[in-house]
């Protein structure tokens, strides 16, 4: 991004090294040997010349110091990785570069001599700002988010647009003020806030030239092509009816170039008609077609061949000729070989646009080289031919469809608490659409929500899934060793007799403990050099190969080990999961008549789920505290029933796995904003984030000055920090007592500080179960678990 002269800039730029020479500082005092020297050889090159320290504003000086320069950056510019990363030193918001990898200056140099990279869509306005809120964050302290994505788009040798998102590390900036700088208070900000279009007033705070960036950035940038052709066909397809504008096709072509990286590819479209079983043309504006040359219909006789019939047709699949004139000469000339011929292409793709079985109509892409457009690639549209289906379909479905497949494109499955705030949004998009507006798919926030957590986590279950394989490896490898005894006790080979010391060794080696390479390992042993002993076996003695097919009979196809105890382990963990999710499920449905919120759950080992509530989902309805106090106490309750749920199964597992159950409470409201990356909520900012970091950290705690786990078995754990949460949630327990929930016996615990987190607390209830569904009879854990037993 070139810094224009006439354009004004808060920042003044001077180049300076000192916050990278600060770090090589550090390093020279290393225990690590070598780090420290290579670190001090650095600061003795830059020694002699300190204004690379200082600073200077000459870029003229760039050139005389390029060698000591690329001694000082040989850290951040790997020569092992040059080829493959793209990655500059250059100055912010300038286009003054002075490193980069070797990749970088193969992309520039492909774009041509005069090629100058310039950022995505910068205004002149946002020129100005950006370095603003970069001031207002860095030096002033304000906490400002005006985060969003750079890209370059630049040409390779064959004029095809490449597509590259720009990381920028500013570890090696400093930020001074000149005695231009203003003073600014909160009023400044918020005023600035309330104005983001109003440049004079940015000016005005933080006037031109107000301040030095001292340094230099490290930009990394990352071939996003694919993805960016995928989004851009995505939204002109099934955002917008385009199909008849002028510039439609040519815009399609250039996307289909970058998206095959090819810069001799052509598109065409023809649609099918049901009824009359005839391809039919597509009117607009550069629509063409290769199936269809100058008619208006053809019947599929006359346009395909029988493989061609049978692959569009038939089984929707791609028709991909990588040799047309091969294949026109294989057969004589007919179609679609004909027309493709006539026309000069030497390779094409047919790709059916067919929904649930019928063809609507056909993508044409062709080329004039011979193999460039083939089977392997043509898998390639398997991310696209989908959007492509649905413009095809909007002509013929009715607006709600049509809403509902903008959000399941866009979006996933939405869940029916928030359906309508993407719903309004999909509206929107259509309406833009309709008015080529540009549109785009907006990111969905939700302010000022309650979260809540819980989980029931299987205990110990690593510990769990351990033993299962080293059951399942000790019983292999001893019937190992019994068919090489016996082979050894008909040939005594001393090869035979090593492979049984071999095997001993591994059983030793995991009979107390299981190691995390033990199970690779052993895995290997039996496959590399037990198996083909066990090959020759059979062939040299028919009793052997009795024996070994029954050995081998017991090998798991999918994992190629023995897999008893495992698959006891993996069915058990199944058959709790999905019970557990069954019933939050279910009981979920009743929650949502009470008061409308978002829930998501999710299974690892255990059941996990999220909650948030508040007025922003809600939408019409109005929301008041009582609301989030009813769901905290829905949630505690609804997890003793999964308690209770699990306790009854246990006698079924084939193994008898304990859970542990947690909530998590978190006393203020914060925002979740849907990733549309990931399909899903998170919590939105810096702040918030603590809240998920808990939740990733809070069951593997301890309670403090104890090397006691925080979950215990037969025990709901509540964790919050505040004292009022605390009272709120022993009212809830007293009542619950009164309803068979809990024994009445509870504890609370200080937790071990986890990583930058402390002053956490916990509740500890002792739980009581049922044996099952129609007792009235109530137990606590160990009671029940002597019940069981008896």
């Amino acid at each position: 991004m070139k810094k224009d002269a006439n354009i004004d800039s808060p920042l003044q730029s001077l180049i300076s090294f000192n916050k990278l020479m600060e770090q090589y500082d550090l390093l020279a005092k290393s225990d690590n040997d070598f780090i420290a020297k290579n670190a001090q050889y650095i600061i003795d090159a830059q020694a002699p010349y300190p204004e690379l320290r200082d600073g200077f504003a000459d870029a003229s000086l760039l050139k005389k110091h390029e060698e000591i320069i690329k001694t000082m950056l040989q850290d951040s510019f790997s020569e092992v990785l040059t080829n493959n990363e793209i990655k500059t030193a250059s100055l912010p918001y300038n286009n003054i570069v002075f490193n980069s990898s070797k990749r970088f200056q193969k992309i520039i140099e492909n774009a041509g001599p005069d090629f100058v990279p310039q950022m995505r869509e910068m205004s002149e306005q946002e020129m100005y700002v950006v370095p603003c809120v970069v001031i207002l964050n860095f030096y002033y302290g304000f906490n400002l988010d005006f985060k969003r994505p750079f890209f370059y788009d630049i040409p390779d040798t064959n004029g095809v647009m490449k597509h590259y998102r720009i990381l920028y590390n500013a570890d090696f900036i400093e930020m001074l003020p000149t005695e231009r700088a203003k003073e600014l208070t909160q009023d400044d900000v918020d005023e600035l806030l309330e104005d983001f279009d109003n440049l004079e007033l940015w000016k005005e705070k933080i006037p031109p030239n107000s301040f030095i960036s001292k340094g230099f950035v490290i930009s990394n940038m990352f071939d996003v092509t694919a993805e960016h052709t995928i989004s851009k066909i995505k939204s002109s397809l099934i955002a917008n009816d385009k199909w008849g504008s002028d510039n439609f096709m040519g815009e399609l072509h250039e996307t289909f170039k970058s998206f095959f990286n090819l810069q001799d590819i052509h598109v065409g479209f023809t649609a099918y008609n049901t009824k009359e079983e005839q391809f039919e043309k597509v009117h607009g504006t550069g629509m063409t077609s290769v199936i269809l040359q100058d008619n208006e219909t053809a019947s599929c006789e006359q346009t395909l061949c029988p493989d061609s019939y049978k692959t569009l047709l038939e089984d929707s699949s791609y028709f991909a000729i990588s040799d047309v004139d091969k294949y026109y000469e294989m057969y004589n000339g007919m179609s679609p070989y004909k027309n493709l011929k006539k026309e000069g292409y030497k390779s094409a793709i047919y790709a059916p646009i067919a929904n649930k079985g019928k063809l609507l109509g056909v993508l044409e892409l062709t080329s004039t080289k011979k193999g460039e457009l083939n089977s392997v690639n043509a898998n390639k549209l398997d991310d696209i031919m989908p959007y492509i289906v649905t413009a095809v379909l909007r002509s013929k479905i009715e607006e709600e469809n049509l809403i509902d497949a903008i959000i399941q494109h866009e979006c996933t499955s939405v869940h029916s608490s928030v359906y309508w705030k993407f719903e309004e949004e999909a509206k929107r998009f259509i309406k833009d659409g309709l008015q080529d507006q540009n549109p785009s798919f907006r990111e969905i926030v939700f302010k000022d929500v309650s979260p809540l957590y819980g989980q029931i986590d299987i205990k110990d279950s690593s510990k769990a899934h351990n033993v299962a394989i080293q059951r399942d490896l000790m019983i292999q490898l001893t019937d190992v060793n019994s068919l090489l005894q016996k082979a050894f006790d008909t040939n005594a080979l001393p090869i035979y007799e090593e492979l049984i010391y071999r095997v001993n060794s591994h059983i030793d080696t995991i009979k107390e403990t299981l190691h995390t390479n033990s199970e690779q390992s052993i895995f290997n042993f039996v496959v590399d050099e037990i198996n083909p002993v066990f090959e020759h076996l059979k062939k040299e003695d028919a009793n052997m190969a009795e024996l070994i097919a029954d050995y081998e009979s017991g090998i798991d196809e999918n994992t190629k080990s023995y897999y008893d105890h495992r698959k006891n382990y993996d069915e058990s963990v199944m058959i709790i999961n999905k019970k557990l999710a069954s019933l939050i499920d279910k009981k979920q449905e009743e929650s949502q008549a009470m008061f409308p919120h978002y829930f998501e759950r999710y299974k690892t080992d255990g059941v996990e789920h999220n909650m948030y509530i508040g007025g922003a989902i809600a939408g019409d309805r109005n929301y008041a505290p009582i609301y989030l106090n009813n769901l905290r106490l829905w949630q505690l309750q609804v997890m003793c029933d999964m308690e209770n749920t699990h306790y009854a199964l246990k006698p079924e597992l084939a193994v008898p796995l304990d859970v542990a159950s947690l909530i998590l409470v978190h006393n203020t409201s914060l925002s979740i904003r849907f990733r549309m990356d990931e399909k899903r909520f998170d919590v939105d900012g810096t702040y918030n984030a603590r809240y998920e970091i808990i939740k990733k950290r809070i069951d593997k705690s301890f309670v403090k000055g104890t090397n006691e786990r925080l979950t215990q078995t037969g025990k709901m754990v509540i964790v919050y920090s505040q004292k009022s949460d605390e009272l709120e949630y022993l009212r809830y327990i007293k009542f619950l007592k009164s309803k068979g929930y809990f024994t009445g016996k509870v504890e609370i615990v200080e937790l071990e500080g986890l990583q930058s987190i402390a002053g956490l607390k916990a509740i500890r209830a002792e739980i009581l179960y049922k044996k099952d569904q129609t007792s009235k009879k109530t137990y606590t854990y160990e009671d029940l678990m002597e019940e069981l037993k008896a």
